[in-house]
């Protein structure tokens, strides 16, 4: 067993000197300025005390320091996993009591135990089966839902609602009694961060500030509306005027905590937990990956799963929340120089410091700033044009897509994401289901065959040659069946069917016995069955079956071999009996 591989740590530690530190300091010191305004905001979104987003943003780190892949990938409690959260355990308990914040340990421990698993079984692939247009139109649909929620506390009124019209119902129901100080505040950080969104950047560089200070300045802009509110609201006494503030936030480092075993809460949560796994390590890997690229580095899918359910395990026992990869806070990460997950270590020692030092001086920090600072930050995540863009290119994507949006905003997000996970399977199974194929013809003068529907190619009435463009499995074997039947109906002088299977890399049982019938039924319309281009781990298999026997023609290396000598223009040496590859071929490609 090499040890690297279960722990990434020691592939980056032995090589650690004392420029990297530098580059990882620096970007521990601009993430924390960063992440703190964050945990604060997503653990209040998911309806816990806000310190509970500090703790979450601490161990996990740690954790993930020493079991994850990614150099640069920052992990904590981000928008979407809060909110499902939020959904999750409000049916539970209500917010604010001791059994909500058990749950939410329970829901964190969970999810880490289901990553963690798959990771151990290398089940990484799974995510593949998640359509990138489905989990689009998740993500958007719960950037306008929490963009929704947090109305009520930029507004000052009272609103609930699982969902975006029960959301606006509630906030229209409550119009008549917006605070006035607490509209104020809120409406001038949205103002202020937008416009550091899109304006500052750009002032600051005509301004001959540097790039890369430039873009730190912008990303801790969130940091001076918080420092601006919470003065104000203290000075001008504020939340005596109806401001709601964050409060006492009791100071110290996250405590040991035990997250409850009983049976009954676990299965409840058990679906919860599952596609918050899903979801969060769908984001993270799409993070890592992306990352990764910029650098010629790589990511292990796999030992992500370990090093995401490792960390929300360690969330589980110090008081935090699920938590899962950022997508800003590791661009910024990334941007600030991070060279190794080290950087993550120093930001959660930079949290502790602030969880120690700090939580006295937010008490007057006003909720409708963090309310202003999700909403800023996760419309960054509503992707509207990719609807139609969606919409241009493929029509059943599409219909994926809206329909995951739709359920989203009208039911709430786990409906959401189960249909978003149900259509991408069904979307899967459809298109696979029903493969590509073409009856395929010579170019004229050469050794490549094309689709003779597309191109001007030589064809033999006494040969078809169908090139299929898929795997054989259970849910396309009685589709392939249907098409070389079809095919040798309506060409009466057919003698000769040859599959070319280069895109073939499956048959799996049932697909098997597909061909068997095929076989079968043309040996009944003296017609016989040739395979061609037949992969070497296909061809293994196939050589252990009744149907490698059975064939009623050859095996042929290329397809141009069977084209030359199923119409007499070879000697007869490039083809081989099925059964003869067991004997004399057993690599057969």
């Amino acid at each position: 067993m090499n040890p690297k591989r279960y722990f990434p740590i020691l592939q980056w530690l032995p090589g650690y000197g004392r420029a990297t530190l530098g580059s990882d300091l620096l970007a521990a010191v601009i993430v924390t300025i960063m992440l703190i305004p964050q945990s604060l905001a997503y653990a209040m979104l998911a309806g816990l005390p806000p310190e509970v987003g500090l703790y979450a943003s601490i161990a996990p780190l740690v954790v993930y320091a020493v079991f994850g892949t990614s150099r640069t990938l920052a992990v904590g409690p981000v928008a979407v996993v809060s909110l499902m959260t939020a959904a999750a355990v409000g049916q539970i308990a209500p917010q604010g009591s001791p059994e909500y914040l058990g749950a939410a340990l329970v829901l964190a421990l969970m999810s880490g135990l289901m990553l963690t698993l798959m990771g151990v079984a290398r089940l990484g692939f799974l995510a593949n089966f998640l359509s990138h247009p489905v989990i689009s139109g998740f993500i958007t649909a719960s950037g306008l839902i929490i963009a929704a929620s947090q109305l009520k506390h930029v507004l000052g009124v009272e609103a609930s609602g699982h969902n975006l019209l029960e959301l606006l119902v509630g906030l229209a129901g409550n119009l008549g009694s917006v605070n006035g100080p607490t509209l104020a505040i809120g409406l001038a950080v949205l103002a202020f961060l937008y416009a550091a969104r899109r304006w500052l950047k750009p002032g600051l560089l005509r301004l001959g500030v540097p790039g890369r200070p430039a873009d730190m300045l912008t990303k801790a802009a969130p940091i001076l509306a918080v420092a601006v509110t919470t003065l104000a609201t203290w000075g001008l006494g504020l939340d005596e005027r109806g401001v709601a503030v964050v409060g006492a936030v009791p100071a110290g480092l996250p405590p040991l905590t035990l997250p409850g075993f009983d049976s009954g809460l676990w299965s409840q949560l058990f679906v919860a937990a599952l596609l918050i796994s899903i979801v969060g390590f769908v984001e993270s890997v799409s993070v890592g990956q992306t990352l990764a690229a910029k650098r010629r580095q790589r990511i292990d899918p796999d030992q992500e799963l370990v090093g995401l359910g490792t960390s929300n395990i360690a969330a589980s026992f110090t008081g935090g929340m699920p938590v899962t990869g950022g997508f800003a806070r590791s661009v910024v990460n990334f941007d600030a120089g991070a060279e190794t997950p080290a950087a993550g270590a120093f930001t959660a020692v930079g949290i502790g410091v602030a969880a120690l030092l700090l939580t006295p001086l937010i008490a007057y920090l006003p909720i409708a700033t963090l309310a202003a600072t999700i909403i800023v930050a996760v419309l960054s995540l509503v992707d509207l044009p990719a609807i139609r863009r969606t919409w241009a290119y493929s029509r059943s994507d599409f219909a994926a897509m809206l329909a995951t949006i739709l359920v989203t905003l009208g039911h709430g997000v786990e409906s959401g994401i189960t249909v978003g996970v149900g259509l991408s399977l069904a979307l899967h199974l459809y298109r696979t289901s029903r493969p590509h194929s073409a009856v395929v013809g010579r170019v004229p003068g050469s050794e490549h065959f094309r689709n003779v529907q597309r191109h001007a190619v030589e064809t033999d009435e006494r040969l078809a040659i169908l090139r299929v463009d898929e795997s054989l499995y259970f849910a396309n074997a009685r589709y392939l069946e249907d098409t070389v039947m079809e095919l040798a109906a309506r060409q009466p002088g057919l003698q000769n069917i040859v599959l070319a299977c280069q895109a073939v890399n499956v048959i799996d049982a049932s697909a098997l016995e597909s061909l068997e019938a095929i076989n079968a039924r043309l040996k009944d319309a003296d017609v016989r069955l040739h395979l061609a281009e037949v992969k070497g781990p296909v061809m293994d298999r196939l050589k252990n079956t009744e149907f490698c026997h059975e064939l009623t023609g050859h095996v042929f290396l290329s397809t141009y071999d069977a084209w030359r000598e199923l119409r007499g223009e070879s000697d007869g040496t490039l083809s081989r009996r099925c059964a003869e590859l067991q004997m004399t071929s057993p690599r057969q490609p």
